[in-house]
């Protein structure tokens, strides 16, 4: 392994098996505009394996390879599709290493790469339904089989590319929550929040970020009131929460730009914003990485 410094952040060059894989990465961050995120933005065209993307918490990661080959992170395979694009990314606690396994022509080579670690601000909200904050026994079972139906539209990995289109905001406005912060509902402590809240006016459009299949349709959940999810390929998901309207049904094919929802302030909310959220697999990564150059 040899080190190749840059003002971009810490570039790790690997080699191995006829293999040359440029991965990077940057020193301990606190991202919280649009300016810091773009000084830590690489973008390494190689012969062998492109990388484009953040290793840090929440960040993405997508590239090109030989279709031919096998990439594993920590164990788990990284679709590739048939002309070599592959896409994965880190949750917002993703520890500080990671083991990405690259196989070709049937030899398997591991390599450590290191995900830089985030600060994350605390939020505190007043005025949210209390019932939301504090479930009553009944409501159990309904949140229950709500988080059942998420978890296997997030599941989905299929051999769609629409991320490779890149990505630009369902709905433009005034940005009232991000990604990560630790959540405090009418004081009373919660799990971080794991979207982009994007604050516009009752019955806003929300377009499609890029293209998809819608995977889930739900007009009322119990925590995020009317909910979207959308499957770009490869694990890569749109949550979209918070709704009033909802103008596509599971199954249905949608294109970049295109309406698909309108801002509401149904669930656990005080006020009409868009509640946007990507998923890879499990992994719940940042939105707001995905859009830099906007």
């Amino acid at each position: 392994m040899r080190k190749v410094s840059s003002v971009c952040g810490r570039y790790i060059a690997l080699f191995g098996g006829g293999m040359c894989i440029v991965l990077c990465c940057s020193s301990k961050l606190s991202i919280s505009s649009a300016e810091t995120i773009a000084l830590t933005h690489c973008k390494i065209p190689l012969s062998s394996i492109g990388i484009n993307g953040l290793f840090v918490q929440g960040g993405i990661v997508c590239g090109n390879t030989a279709p031919d080959t096998q990439i594993h992170l920590n164990g788990q395979r990284v679709r590739i599709s048939s002309n070599g694009s592959f896409i994965f990314g880190f949750g917002r606690d993703f520890p500080s290493t990671a083991t990405i396994t690259v196989t070709r022509n049937k030899v398997p080579n591991d390599y450590t790469i290191y995900i830089a670690p985030r600060q994350y601000k605390e939020q505190h909200i007043h005025g949210v339904p209390q019932r939301t904050v504090s479930p009553k026994p009944e409501d159990f079972k309904r949140i229950r089989q709500e988080s059942q139906s998420i978890v296997t539209a997030r599941q989905v990995d299929s051999t769609r590319t629409d991320f490779v289109t890149g990505f630009h905001w369902p709905v433009r406005g005034r940005i009232s929550g991000v990604y990560g912060s630790q959540r405090t509902y009418n004081g009373v402590p919660r799990r971080p929040h794991y979207g982009v809240d994007i604050a516009v006016s009752l019955g806003t459009p929300v377009r499609a970020p890029t293209g998809g299949v819608v995977t889930l349709v739900h007009p009322d959940m119990f925590f995020s009131g009317g909910t979207l999810i959308i499957d770009h390929g490869h694990g890569i998901s749109s949550a979209f929460l918070h709704l009033e309207t909802i103008n596509v049904a599971v199954g249905d094919t949608v294109q970049q730009g295109e309406e698909i929802a309108t801002v509401g302030s149904s669930g656990r909310a005080t006020g009409p914003h868009l509640d946007w959220r990507i998923n890879w697999f499990t992994q719940r990564l940042d939105p707001q990485l995905l859009v830099l150059d906007e």
